[in-house]
């Protein structure tokens, strides 16, 4: 099976929210999420100690509680609670982190892409004049820039950010087989697209202080723990063989999965091999 991008009319949107104690944000970002075509809104929540979950629910949000510590592990649990598809093709999901710092009001322009028929995988780079002063701490700038550069050393794409808020059509990701529990999900995303030749590209998206310190770039410890983390991902994925992964742990009960993970697939039901789609990833924003 050779996947393409297609223009769609009526579009099925999901939003997936990881979260981890965004009770000071959670409720705003959800509040600013233009709701043409939007289905559902998923939060993972991965353990929040503070209102999260409560102040998502009001919010009209699905709620699903990730039993593994993990921004990994809160995106599958929220995705696990997506209802079956009726049309693959049809369907995209949309990654949103749940801090303030994206802003939801450009969801239209990062569903574009795909909608017009140009894409599968969007990302919404922050690297562009309407990134916030401060909002992207140096460690995080310099991050970004190795993890960028290697992906076009290694896999030929170009990409100027891993950015969290993204977009890409439902039976594209099924392909994917994601399974990265923690700090490599953005980067695993991006890597497995390329190296499957799915047609990707970016748009630039407005980028601002996040509420709250963050859990990765805000310590040190942090930082290391995610720089050498998404550095394994990008160096594992160049070295694996074309071939579907196995799903992670289900993340709501931490059991051993015995199929690969595609949303809306049934075990056992074929979906074919991927072919490598001419068109990479392209820039649309944001400088190199």
């Amino acid at each position: 099976m050779s996947l393409t991008p297609a223009p769609i009319e009526e579009p099925v949107v999901h939003v997936v929210m990881p979260a981890l104690d965004e009770e000071a944000a959670i409720g705003a970002v959800i509040a600013e999420i233009p709701r043409r075509h939007v289905a559902g809104i998923y939060v993972g929540d991965n353990g929040s100690r503070d209102r999260t979950a409560e102040i998502a629910r009001a919010s009209g949000a699905t709620v699903v509680e990730a039993a593994r510590r993990g921004y990994g592990s809160a995106c599958l649990a929220a995705l696990a609670a997506l209802p079956p598809a009726e049309d693959r093709t049809k369907e995209i999901i949309v990654f949103l982190d749940a801090d303030h710092s994206d802003h939801p009001e450009d969801l239209p322009s990062l569903l574009a892409p795909i909608l017009s028929g140009r894409a599968l995988v969007v990302i919404g780079s922050r690297v562009n004049p309407r990134c916030e002063k401060g909002a992207l701490l140096p460690q995080a700038r310099f991050g970004n820039w190795l993890a960028t550069r290697l992906l076009r050393l290694l896999y030929g794409v170009r990409y100027t950010d891993l950015g969290p808020f993204r977009a890409i059509r439902r039976d594209a990701f099924d392909l994917l087989g994601m399974r990265d529990p923690d700090f490599g999900w953005t980067v695993e995303l991006q890597a497995r697209a390329a190296r499957l030749g799915l047609p990707s590209t970016e748009v630039p998206v407005g980028y601002r202080r996040r509420v709250g310190r963050s859990k990765i770039t805000g310590t040190i410890r942090g930082t290391v723990r995610a720089g050498v983390k998404i550095i394994g991902v990008i160096l594992t994925e160049r070295l694996r063989r074309d071939r579907p992964a196995l799903g992670p742990e289900d993340p709501r009960t931490g059991d051993e999965p015995q199929e690969p993970l595609a949303l809306g697939v049934s075990p056992g039901e074929d979906r074919g091999e991927p072919r490598s789609c001419e068109a990479g990833a392209r820039s649309e924003g944001g400088s190199g």
